[in-house]
């Protein structure tokens, strides 16, 4: 007898619509929710005072998570830990816990108490099709997007080794090619029994420009962060592939737009690498295309990879340079981001998994023919 296949108590829609068409009220989803979280080998019928049409719903149709930790790598300082999740397809992705408080040591690997200030990053993606030339995910090629369930079981499993109060979706992947999935993530991670707010959760983009005026309309709450890495077209051409299918010029358009209609934060990352985009005449650049608006940029440390090998980091004179330059000229807010996890290779553009590579030409010709049809959508 084959059984029927179990989905995950996590897929809010589905859970919801079948507790709909039986008649029971939703309000048991955040119960369910918390008592899964809180008791990781429990099964879903298991919660306390759930309706017995519920229990036989649950039993037959879901399970507390289709995915698990296969591996946890904790760094030498205690601050960072890098989840390896499998899903059920065999695939699997990297999710990374960064904590900012004094004490995290205390936290790695240990129980979910306490008030940590942790921040952990989501993939949303298995590989990636943008190809930017710094980052290892790209390596990968991309393999399949990751469903809500499967991107906020990553919340689950993080929260169950501490509480996380920020979620950045800069994992594996470009989060606006799996829309719908990742703004449904994001909106179960908002509005049930996980502790982040909407002001607290960032969506990271290389500049899908009709995602970023999709996601203003669908969730203005979120903070939006672009993946810029460039002053100049010719420059993002070159190290970001997909900078061809949309022009930094609609893209600022973009952003514009973005920063009029929603009171949230965009971001914008750039990598810093050494005698690709560091010099002063790139600073001056960067100034004058983003000077009034209002952004935060952050400047990222290059960080060394495996896979990568063809950069090398901005020296610590140029990083200190590109940002006094940044704002005291331009008065821009700017930072430069601590780089936690690089000893566990879960820093900024370290991600990658190996899964069997399928043909090297093949993905990046399905790359070049998606990247003419953004432009054509633009």
């Amino acid at each position: 007898m084959i059984r029927e296949r179990r989905f995950s108590i996590f897929d809010e829609v589905m859970l919801g619509n079948e507790l709909d068409a039986i008649h029971v009220n939703p309000c048991h989803i955040d119960s369910t929710w918390r008592f899964v979280l809180d008791h990781k080998d429990a099964e879903a019928y298991e919660v306390p005072n759930l309706p017995l049409k519920a229990q036989a719903l649950f039993r037959a149709k879901f399970k507390p998570t289709t995915s698990h930790v296969h591996i946890q790598y904790d760094s030498s300082d205690g601050r960072t830990t890098k989840l390896l999740v499998m899903f059920e397809s065999g695939l699997s992705a990297e999710a990374v816990i960064m904590r900012h408080d004094s004490s995290a040591g205390k936290y790695a690997g240990g129980p979910r108490t306490g008030a940590a200030r942790a921040t952990l990053c989501v993939s949303s993606q298995v590989g990636c099709k943008m190809g930017c030339t710094f980052c290892a995910t790209g390596t990968m090629g991309f393999k399949g997007n990751l469903s809500a369930a499967e991107i906020l079981e990553q919340l689950v499993h993080a929260s169950r080794i501490t509480p996380i109060r920020n979620v950045v979706f800069m994992g594996m992947g470009e989060p606006m090619n799996n829309y719908s999935a990742v703004v449904r993530a994001a909106k179960s991670m908002t509005g049930r029994c996980f502790h982040p707010s909407p002001k607290h959760i960032t969506i990271s983009t290389v500049g899908i420009i009709p995602r970023i005026i999709s996601l203003k309309a669908d969730f203005p709450e979120v903070s939006l962060a672009i993946s810029l890495h460039a002053p100049t077209q010719e420059l993002r051409s070159e190290i970001v592939p997909a900078a061809r299918a949309f022009p930094l010029s609609k893209l600022i358009a973009a952003v514009d737009d973005y920063l009029t209609e929603s009171k949230s934060k965009v971001f914008i990352e750039y990598v810093m690498l050494a005698m690709v985009n560091d010099t002063e005449v790139h600073a001056h650049q960067l100034g004058q295309l983003l000077r009034g608006k209002r952004v935060v940029i952050n400047l990222i440390p290059y960080n060394p990879t495996s896979v990568v090998q063809q950069f090398k980091a901005s020296g610590s004179i140029e990083l200190f340079t590109f940002q006094k330059i940044l704002k005291e000229v331009y008065n821009l807010r700017t930072t430069v981001r601590q780089e936690m996890g690089q000893d566990i290779e879960g820093a900024c553009g370290q991600l990658h998994v190996s899964h069997r590579r399928s043909n090297g030409s093949a993905e990046l010709d399905s790359l070049l023919q998606d990247i003419e049809e953004l432009g054509v959508h633009r």
